[in-house]
């Protein structure tokens, strides 16, 4: 069951014992919270008292009142009219904070913005639009362009009414503003310019046997902006640590990418070299003494790691697992799990959020933070 601003109920229990309010008591619905089951309500006696309808709480729903259009209509259209306002705002706020007319570092206010709102960080949350519950001049004509044909005309509502009206726009304008917000922030961050969240895939977040984005402690490098960034992250499963370090699996897809970036930074430092004044047989031994050799042969990687320890032996050929899923470099690389927004690009699908079912609960033990 859920409950929207606006809704009357009336008080069937609570275990609060310092409460005056009563069963039969009635009030309306100012904010619902599904996650912690939490209804607030403002009573109409006075009382903000919240109903803990997880810890045993209870509320019954009023009828609405009703006129030509529904009261209930009416409440939803003057939300529905907060939200479109709400997003406007929110629009604006980007513009001047992480937009055309922001200065400094846009990333990293994008960064705390979603952490903020993601723990309910209350200066972050202040800092975000919001609507006015106090000074609401233009009620009347607000009222007036946004509810449907037949509401009852404002002066002919009760006091209480009014007041539902005004929660509603507000309420509307709140949630459109915040969630307007981040998806505007995450836009930025993104590495494909998606708004999805990725906040699941945040390195504290990563646990054995659940998802991630992985890059090498050596990956970090400094941008065209002097911003330290992540060229390329890819896409994995965290299934074990070792010495601190993440080993995940991944599909043939990403272990193709890790391939190919291999192959990039040897011919990126391959240029250094010749730029330097280093060619021939030389340049290839160091080349090799720096970075191991990887290549697919068939299905199987081959690393050649053979000058980087001077060791003829140290040739391993990494095999895929029965389901197809690689772990290259596992146990060997010093591979992290890294946030996606700090990321210029990802290789791999982006798995969606997981259903609470299906979260693993298990730590990795000794996981690096990024």
């Amino acid at each position: 069951m859920t409950y929207q601003p606006g809704e009357r109920v009336a008080l069937e229990h609570t275990s609060d014992p310092h409460t005056l309010l009563r069963p039969g008591d009635e009030g309306t619905v100012r904010h619902y919270h599904p996650d912690q089951q939490v209804l607030e309500v403002n009573w109409d006696s006075g009382s903000c008292l919240s109903m803990l309808l997880e810890a045993g709480d209870r509320v019954r729903r009023l009828p609405a009142p009703t006129g030509e259009a529904g009261w209930e209509q009416v409440l939803d259209s003057v939300r529905v009219a907060g939200a479109a306002a709400g997003r406007d705002a929110a629009m604006w706020w980007a513009q001047n904070l992480i937009g055309g007319r922001a200065t400094g570092d846009v990333h990293e206010v994008a960064r705390q913005v979603l952490a903020g709102i993601d723990d309910v960080d209350p200066p972050v949350i202040d800092g975000l639009p919001t609507a006015d519950r106090h000074v609401l001049a233009e009620d009347r004509d607000r009222y007036a362009e946004h509810t449907p044909q037949g509401s009852p005309a404002w002066e002919d509502l009760t006091g209480r009414q009014r007041d539902q009206t005004r929660w509603a726009w507000c309420d509307g304008f709140d949630a459109a503003a915040e969630a307007e917000v981040a998806r505007q922030c995450r836009i930025l961050l993104h590495p494909h310019g998606d708004d999805r969240d990725m906040s699941h895939l945040a390195p504290d977040r990563v646990r054995l046997g659940g998802p991630g984005v992985f890059a090498g402690d050596w990956a970090w490098t400094a941008n065209g902006d002097g911003q330290m960034r992540i060229p390329v992250g890819f896409v994995g499963v965290l299934v074990d640590t070792w010495n601190g370090w993440a080993v995940f699996t991944c599909t043939r897809q990403v272990a193709e990418a890790i391939v190919a970036d291999q192959q990039a930074a040897r011919d990126r430092y391959r240029h250094q070299l010749a730029a330097e004044g280093v060619s021939g047989q030389r340049q290839d031994r160091m080349v090799d003494e720096s970075m191991a050799r990887l290549w697919f042969d068939g299905d199987v990687i081959v690393a050649d790691e053979t000058r980087v320890h001077d060791d003829p032996d140290a040739i391993e050929r990494i095999s895929p697992d029965p389901d197809g899923q690689h772990v290259v470099m596992g146990r060997a690389w010093t591979w992290l799990p890294v946030h996606p927004y700090d990321c210029d690009r990802i290789a791999g699908d982006i798995p969606d959020p997981p259903t609470p079912a299906s979260t693993p609960e298990t730590p990795a033990k000794g996981a690096p933070d990024a």
